[in-house]
């Protein structure tokens, strides 16, 4: 069959239209928001530490070794990269050691990473890691975000990049989550007794890549649940006590 000049026009423009909106689809990042305690929406993005354009970048990392430098692949290989060499010059002259909970604030230079600052959170040995101490980096890192002002976090664990499998992955997410939004909980009965400044985390989003991206979603949504039940339970007596 033979198309007339006007067929052929709008087939050619119909084509057109949907290879722009492939396009468009292309461009995108995948995510899955969730809704947690106290209005912070959670949110699991495809992307990775260097491509997050957001206030606060969080990253771990474990206590410095030679060996465990050589191990490193992926997203944290590549975020140094893009900082320099930057985070690699701190651990290799033992500046950031990457002791438990030891904490690291860097500005990064204009146009390395999309992020306008990166905290690094270390986990000490590979052998004293534990869900306890990922529930502790959820803290501490809710805690920067809170002294930092900032409303929107990022936070990318690289547990497997440096090449350890002990904990699941969504074990290691629920943790995390849960001990983030306790300390937010916290924080915010702490703002209604004056007894902090004002502060409002709006979202956390958790970086994962496609092979463990469901993963992390279920992880996180227990999470939810269980800081849920656990902030009811804590009743509302006040933390300033009566003089």
């Amino acid at each position: 069959m033979r198309l007339t000049r006007h067929t052929a026009s709008l087939a050619f423009v119909l084509l057109t239209a949907l290879a722009s909106l492939a396009r468009t689809d292309e461009g995108k990042v995948k995510e899955t928001a969730l809704d947690a305690p106290n209005n912070v929406k959670i949110k699991v993005r495809m992307e990775g530490p260097y491509t997050a354009d957001v206030p606060l970048q969080v990253v771990c990392y474990f206590k410095y070794t030679p060996e465990g430098a050589k191990r490193m692949s992926g997203a944290p290989v590549e975020l140094d990269k893009h900082l320099g060499g930057v985070i690699g010059a701190l651990r290799e002259r033992g500046e950031f050691a990457g002791d438990q909970l030891e904490t690291f604030l860097i500005i990064p230079p204009k146009d390395s990473i999309k992020a306008k600052a990166l905290l690094l959170v270390g986990l000490g040995d590979e052998d004293a890691l534990s869900l306890n101490l990922m529930e502790g980096v959820g803290r501490v890192s809710m805690r920067e975000a809170a002294r930092l002002g900032v409303n929107r976090v990022a936070f990318a664990p690289l547990l497997r990049d440096q090449g350890n499998s002990k904990l699941g992955t969504g074990d290691v997410e629920t943790a995390v989550v849960r001990g983030m939004l306790l300390a937010y909980d916290t924080q915010k009965r702490l703002q209604k007794e004056a007894l902090s400044k004002e502060f409002t985390l709006d979202e956390w989003n958790v970086e994962a890549g496609p092979t463990y991206f469901d993963k992390t979603v279920t992880g996180i949504q227990k999470a939810i649940e269980q800081s849920g039940k656990l902030i009811k339970d804590r009743g509302a007596e006040p933390y300033l006590k009566t003089r």
